[in-house]
């Protein structure tokens, strides 16, 4: 084997070793690499565009739902998130402090935003008036930081990250819990439709939830390893950060109403459950919803067919460009196709056109799936529509393989023995009755680091925070036997 062969190749295993698997591949596949200060990374040309695609999906879903873009400072006065006591609490371990200016001392410091709730409230409270004003839905796409200590893993865990963040005020409690499960649909939605990555949707214990907040809902997904990835949340905040904030407005008889407030997030997190959850020992495995490169076209020639290989292969990579496919043609004369085939594997390209001198005699195209090295031939003719249901397949191929796991690791429990037994042996969701007692996921939590990851939904959500799923009546909770009238899915996280 070649040095080169070697250096491209993925040594590590996903089954054996998922941690060091997982930062092989971000690294060999060119989507990140670590910066020279602990905790943060360097996104790469590659692994910002799989960003942007998840960025374009989720704009315009969210401005076609009245959403509009703005931007707000980084830096938040203390005196500003002093005005929430919750987020004070809740971040303060986090929070990242500039109180130098050059050489000069600050008058009062400033925080790097770990969430922006307390700089947007006040400029909500300004800009709201009347009725008329509401609802106001702002969305902005930034980074923040949040200075933990724990080891990085690129996309899934740095002390920056990219996101965004909705932020709404509404003139009724119903409209703030519409907007709620809206945007925890359009969450779902990035994830399955663009990701290929099947999620539950879910409501956080009210010990988990987010600082300040009345409810956070969350979508959940599972990776191979048993772990569960919270791969968005969105925030039914109730009027506290409007009451912190005076966000207020004159309602239709000019009586003066305090608000309700929502504010919503995805990071790149997802983009660390996508490679997680499709990848292999080969390297990246990307959905074609979001490969920066759907199509790779590997012409293979000897010296004497070369030339007409290459305007076959041309006309093809022509056709396909025009008909909107994101297509590349490896034409490179130095490598030859096996070296090709590996790192195209390794970088995730969906879709593989091999075409050679038979090809060429014979009008056709040989396909070969990235996921699964599933290979077939087309007719040149008719070559655009072959494309395009190749990648749906594919498509459906990883998001099978995906619900498939999902489906099949959600297992019941009615006792500690059993919950933990589950876990340690399968990993994945363990269900179970909950009397509501923190107490109980603690007994779970230090015995066997995990924890209750979400209360399930109804599918559709609701207008109120009582839509969670409830035990038949009589249940008694899997840790203390207690009476039970809620649902809890334990997990180990990420």
């Amino acid at each position: 084997m070649s040095d080169d062969a070697q250096d491209l190749g993925i040594t590590e295993s996903k089954s054996h070793k998922p941690g060091e698997w997982y930062a092989e591949v971000v690294q060999k596949a060119d989507l990140a690499d670590y910066a020279p200060m602990g905790g943060f990374i360097v996104t790469k040309p590659r692994g910002y565009a799989l960003w942007e695609a998840i960025q374009d999906a989720l704009d315009g879903w969210f401005k076609e739902t009245g959403v509009t873009n703005a931007y707000f400072p980084m830096f938040i006065p203390e005196s500003f998130l002093e005005r929430e006591k919750d987020i004070v609490e809740g971040f303060d371990p986090e929070v990242a402090w500039v109180t130098h200016g050059g050489h000069t001392e600050l008058e009062e410091r400033l925080a790097v935003r770990p969430t922006s709730e307390s700089i947007i409230a006040p400029f909500m409270a300004d800009w709201i008036r009347s009725h008329r004003d509401l609802p106001m839905r702002l969305n902005q796409w930034c980074s923040v930081v949040r200075w933990e200590a724990t080891e990085t893993k690129p996309f899934f865990r740095t002390k920056e990250f990219l996101w965004q963040e909705g932020h709404t005020a509404h003139a009724t409690d119903e409209g703030a819990w519409e907007e709620v499960w809206l945007r925890l649909d359009q969450y779902a939605r990035a994830l399955e439709e663009v990701l290929a990555v099947p999620v539950l949707r879910g409501q956080k214990p009210d010990h988990d939830k987010f600082p300040g907040a009345e409810t956070t809902t969350c979508v959940e997904a599972l990776m191979p390893d048993g772990k569960s990835v919270q791969s968005a949340t969105s925030h039914h905040l109730g009027q506290s950060f409007a009451e912190a904030f005076d966000i207020t407005f004159a309602d239709a008889d000019e009586n003066e109403q305090t608000a309700y407030t929502t504010s919503w997030g995805l990071s790149w997190r997802a983009l660390g459950a996508m490679i997680m959850t499709h990848s292999d020992d080969q390297g990246l495995v990307l959905p074609p919803t979001i490969a920066p490169t759907q199509v790779v076209i590997v012409p293979i020639w000897q010296a004497e067919t070369k030339d007409d290989v290459l305007e076959y292969s041309s006309s093809i990579a022509e056709e396909l460009e025009d008909a909107g496919f994101r297509v590349e043609l490896d034409d490179r004369d130095e490598r030859n196709p096996g070296f090709k085939f590996n790192e195209h594997e390794l970088n995730g390209v969906p879709l593989r056109l091999e075409i050679g001198p038979n090809e060429v005699d014979d009008a056709e195209v040989t396909l070969v799936h990235r996921p699964d090295s599933e290979q077939t031939v087309a007719d040149r003719d008719g070559i655009t529509d072959a494309v395009d249901a190749h990648l749906d397949r594919i498509f459906e191929k990883l998001y099978d393989a995906a619900a498939e796991n999902l489906d099949e690791n959600v297992r019941e429990a009615d006792s500690p023995e059993e919950i933990l037994g589950t876990i340690g042996r399968y990993g994945g969701y363990v269900k179970t009755p909950w009397c509501g007692d923190e107490a109980c996921e603690t007994v779970i939590k230090d015995e066997i680091a995990a924890e209750i990851v979400m209360q399930p939904v109804d599918d559709q959500g609701g207008a109120s925070a009582g839509d969670i799923v409830r035990p038949d009546d009589g249940a008694t909770c899997g840790v203390c036997d207690e009476p039970a009238d809620e649902i809890a899915y334990f997990a180990k996280t990420y």
